[in-house]
C-alpha cells in the first residue's frame, strides 16, 4: 500500500504526478466523482462553501426518538424528505423493561403522524435496510449513526449526530467547507480467503493514526474495482468511517447495475466515473493481490496485524497489545491475553461472532457456511454465532442451505441485530477472547464493564478467517491457511415482500392529526440556558489518553435503553472512564442554581475574589457556571449526539481538547450549547481547575480568533491563557449563544 505524500491527479484513469498542459488544479478538482454529487446536493452556489440538502434520512432505534423531539421542539409538522427509522440497536425489551419497545411504538406513530418509513424490530440492521431500499447512484443519505455509508452502490452517505438530522427535518441546510478528496486506487485481486474486512483493516491501519484521509471524502476507483462484488465492495466501504473520514464514494459498473436490478430498483444505477482528468488532494494505491487475512487487536480497529505475523510473534505482540489495553484502562481491571497462547504457541479464543452491516452480509455467511460445512465448533469454551444483515438475507440463506451449514455445525444463528457491535448482545465472559466481524472494538464496547471488575478483549476479524477458526475449534486461524479458492455464494435473490408485508411506509402521506404514542421513560429535552456575556467552567474531569471515544463519553449497550430519557440517560456520562464525572458535574450544577436563586456560593466567591485582584469584576447573577471537561482528542467513533447532551443535561458548558477526532462530535457539540474550544498547551488546566472567560458571547460571535481565558487552581493560583474556537460557520456561532439548535430554532 502506498500512501502519496501529496496530491494526484488522475489522467484516461491513470494516476500522475502532474496535470496535463492547459488543465489546472481548479479544473481538475471538478473532475472527481464526489465533487459532482456535492455540486448537485448544494444550495449555496458556492462550492467552498456548502449548504446541502439530503436525498433521505435514517436512524435507528438509539437515535431517532431525540431527533423527533428536537424537531418537534423547533416547529416541525411533517417529514420533508423519506426518514427511515429502523429498530436494529435496542431490540432486547426485557432491558429496562418495556421502554425499548415504547420506543419503537413512538417511532410507527411518529412515521405515520409525520410521514416516514418504520422498519420493525429483528426486521434488518439500518445500513442493510438502506442499501437494499434507499440508496442510489448520484444521491446522498444523512444518518445518524457514524457507520452511513453507502459510497459502494454511488451514494455518499454521512454519519452526523442527531441535531444535523433535525436540521433537515425543519428545512435548514447541512453546512460545511468543501471536504478534500483523496483516491483510493485499487488494482489486482483478493487472494484466497481474503474477506473484505481483511482489506478494510489495513486500510484503517494506515491511514488512521496519521490522519491521512480525516473529514475527506475516500474515492474509490482504478481496474480493481471491477474485481470485487457488491457486498464484498459495501463490507469495505462500511469500514471507510473508522479511517475517521467523512464519507466515501466509488465507481460504478455492471456489478453496482446488477445490485440495484436484483432489488427490484435499476432506476437507482446510473454510471458514476472520473473525469477524463481529475484532482485528488491524496492518493492510497492499493494492490489487493498484496492484502493478507488481518486482525485488528484490542481496542481499536487501527491495531491491524497480518494474522501470519501475529501467530510468528504471539507473546511479544500480544504483551504489547495488553500492555497498552492496560495502561488505557487506568488500572481499574486488568487484560491477559499473552495467557491465549497455548503451550504449543496457538492462540486460543473463546468466542468468535459475525454480525451486522459489516459481517453479516449475504456473500459473507455464505462463506461462513463453506468454511464449516461438515465441521464441528466443538464442544469447549469456544462458542460461535451469527446474525444475518436482513431477513431477506436470512430468508435466501434458509433456502439455500447456509443456515442448516452452520448450525449442523454448532453455531447459533440469531435474529438481524447490531447488539454484537455496540455491547447488547453475546457479551463474552469476564476474561474471554472474542474475535468479531463487527465494526468496532473499543474499550468495552462489546458489553463488559471495569468498573465492576470485568474485561474482555475484542480483535476484529474477516467473517472468512472466523469460520476457519471455529473449525479449528477456537484455535486462531486465517482462512488462507484452509482455502485455495474464494468461497462460492449461490445467486442471490431478493424478496422485496418481505418489506412489503411488514415495513410501513408513509413517506409523502403524513397523517398530521395522529397522536404519537409515548412511554413513560419517553421525556422532553430539558430547557438549556443561552450563553451569557462572561462564563465560569470547573474543570471536572481531565483525560489524558491520546484519544478518547464517544463510548468512553457515554457508554454504549444496555445504557442506551435510556436514550429517549435525558436526565437518566446523563447519569451513565462517562461512568466507566471517570465514575467521579457525573457527581461532580452535579456539584457544579448546584452551584450555578444557587447562583440562579441569588447566592453567591462561598467556592464561587473565592475564585471571583481571586479574579478581583487581577481587575476582573464578573457579575454573579448574569454569569453562567457550567462544568467542562478536558480531553487530548475526543469523539472518535459514535454520531451518537449523546456523548455530548448528556454532558449538557449535567450543565456542562465546554469541552478543552487539542484536538477533535471527528467534525460529527464537534458539531454535536456544538448543537448542544457546548463551546468546543481548542487548547494549544494544555498543562495550563488540570482537573479542580476554574476557568473565567470574558466576554466570550462576544468574542464568539464575532469570531475571534483568540479567545482570553483565566485558570483559577485549587490553590489560588492564577494562569492566564488563550483558547481558539476554530473554524465555524454564522448560524454555529449563533447556536452556541442561543445555547442550543432548540433553542436557536425558537429564536429564529
Amino acid at each position: 500500500m502506498k500512501l502519496w505524500p501529496h496530491g494526484m491527479y488522475l489522467v484516461h484513469g491513470k494516476p500522475q504526478e502532474a496535470a496535463p498542459a492547459g488543465v489546472s488544479e481548479a479544473e481538475a478538482r471538478r473532475g472527481t466523482i464526489a465533487y459532482g454529487i456535492l455540486e448537485a446536493h448544494n444550495t449555496s452556489g458556492d462550492m467552498d462553501d456548502l449548504r446541502m440538502k439530503f436525498d433521505s434520512m435514517t436512524s435507528h432505534d438509539i437515535t431517532y426518538v431525540g431527533i423527533i423531539q428536537t424537531a418537534r421542539a423547533s416547529g416541525m409538522e411533517r417529514f420533508p424528505l423519506p426518514y427511515v427509522m429502523t429498530n436494529c440497536h435496542n431490540s432486547l425489551c426485557a432491558v429496562g423493561g418495556t421502554i425499548n419497545e415504547d420506543d419503537h411504538q413512538f417511532a410507527l406513530s411518529a412515521a405515520h403522524k409525520y410521514g416516514g418509513i418504520y422498519v420493525p424490530p429483528n426486521m434488518a440492521v439500518i445500513h442493510s435496510y438502506n442499501r437494499e431500499m434507499m440508496a442510489g447512484c448520484g444521491r446522498m443519505i444523512l444518518g445518524s449513526d457514524s457507520h452511513t455509508r453507502y459510497g459502494a452502490l454511488g451514494t455518499m452517505a454521512v454519519g452526523e449526530g442527531g441535531g444535523e438530522l433535525a436540521k433537515q427535518l425543519v428545512g435548514r441546510t447541512y453546512d460545511m467547507a468543501r471536504p478534500g478528496v483523496v483516491a483510493v486506487y485499487l488494482t489486482g485481486r483478493p487472494g484466497p480467503g481474503v474477506g473484505p474486512h481483511d482489506v478494510a483493516l489495513a486500510l484503517v491501519g494506515a491511514t488512521y493514526a496519521n490522519g491521512y484521509v480525516k473529514n475527506k471524502v475516500m474515492e474509490f476507483i482504478g481496474p480493481g474495482v471491477a474485481n470485487l462484488s457488491a457486498d464484498y465492495r459495501n463490507g469495505i466501504d462500511v469500514m471507510t468511517t473508522e479511517t475517521t473520514c467523512w464519507s466515501s464514494i466509488w465507481q460504478t459498473d455492471e456489478v453496482t447495475r446488477d445490485y440495484f436490478e436484483v432489488h427490484g430498483r435499476p432506476e437507482a444505477y446510473k454510471p458514476l466515473a472520473p473525469a477524463d482528468v481529475a484532482y485528488y488532494d491524496g492518493c492510497i494505491e492499493l494492490d489487493l493481490s498484496t492484502v493478507e487475512c488481518m486482525i485488528a487487536l484490542p481496542m481499536h480497529p487501527s491495531y491491524a496485524y497480518p494474522i501470519r505475523e501475529l501467530k510468528a510473534n504471539a507473546q511479544d505482540i500480544l504483551h504489547e497489545i495488553e500492555t497498552r489495553a492496560n495502561e488505557q484502562l487506568g488500572g481499574k481491571v486488568r487484560m491477559d491475553l499473552v495467557s491465549k497462547v497455548q503451550p504449543d504457541g496457538r492462540i486460543y479464543v473463546e468466542q468468535g461472532v459475525v454480525a451486522g452491516c459489516s459481517g453479516g452480509t449475504y456473500e459473507n455467511i455464505c462463506a461462513v457456511a463453506e468454511i464449516l460445512r461438515g465441521k464441528s465448533c466443538g464442544n469447549g469454551a469456544f462458542k460461535f454465532s451469527v446474525y444475518p444483515d436482513s431477513m431477506p438475507t436470512y430468508l435466501e440463506l434458509v433456502k439455500n442451505g447456509a443456515v442448516a451449514d452452520i448450525v449442523t455445525a454448532g453455531g447459533i444463528f440469531r435474529e438481524c441485530f447490531c447488539g454484537p457491535c455496540f455491547g447488547a448482545g453475546d457479551t463474552p465472559a469476564n476474561g474471554e477472547f472474542s474475535i468479531r466481524h463487527t465494526t468496532r472494538n473499543f474499550p468495552n464496547r462489546e458489553g463488559s464493564k471495569p468498573g465492576e471488575g470485568q474485561i474482555s478483549a475484542v480483535a476484529l476479524m474477516d467473517a472468512r478467517s472466523i469460520a476457519a477458526t471455529a473449525a479449528n475449534g477456537g484455535y486462531l486461524t486465517a482462512a488462507s491457511e484452509v482455502c485455495d479458492r474464494e468461497p462460492a455464494a449461490p445467486a442471490y435473490h431478493f424478496d422485496q415482500g418481505v418489506y412489503e408485508k411488514r415495513v410501513y411506509n408513509g413517506w409523502g402521506r403524513p397523517e398530521p392529526d395522529y397522536r404519537l404514542k409515548f412511554g413513560p421513560n419517553i421525556k422532553d429535552w430539558p430547557e438549556q440556558p443561552a450563553l451569557s456575556d462572561d462564563l465560569l467552567v470547573k474543570i471536572v474531569s481531565y483525560i489524558t489518553d491520546p484519544v478518547t471515544t464517544t463510548d468512553e463519553l457515554i457508554p454504549s449497550g444496555e445504557t442506551s435503553s435510556f436514550r429517549s430519557n435525558p436526565l437518566r440517560l446523563a447519569e451513565f456520562t462517562l461512568s466507566r472512564k471517570d465514575p467521579a464525572y457525573v457527581p461532580a458535574a452535579k456539584a457544579v450544577q448546584a452551584l450555578d442554581a444557587a447562583r440562579r436563586s441569588g447566592e453567591l456560593p462561598a467556592e464561587v466567591a473565592a475564585v471571583y475574589a481571586e479574579l478581583g485582584k487581577l481587575g476582573y469584576a464578573p457579575d454573579p447573577a448574569a454569569t453562567n457556571i457550567g462544568s467542562a471537561i478536558f480531553a487530548n482528542k475526543p469523539g472518535d467513533g459514535s454520531a451518537r449526539e449523546q456523548a455530548a447532551s448528556c454532558q449538557r443535561v449535567l450543565g456542562g458548558a465546554a469541552n478543552f481538547a487539542c484536538e477533535y477526532a471527528t467534525k460529527r462530535y464537534r458539531s454535536n457539540c456544538i448543537n448542544w450549547g457546548m463551546l468546543p474550544f481548542l487548547l494549544d498547551t494544555p498543562n495550563v488546566l488540570e482537573k479542580g481547575d476554574y476557568v473565567f472567560l470574558p466576554g466570550v458571547r462576544a468574542a464568539l460571535l464575532n469570531a475571534a480568533e483568540n479567545i482570553e481565558a483565566v485558570a483559577v487552581k485549587p490553590d489560588g493560583g492564577i494562569v492566564r491563557f488563550t483558547v481558539r474556537l476554530g473554524d465555524m460557520t454564522g448560524a454555529e456561532r449563533q447556536i452556541l449563544a442561543d445555547g442550543c439548535l432548540i433553542n436557536y430554532y425558537k429564536n429564529h
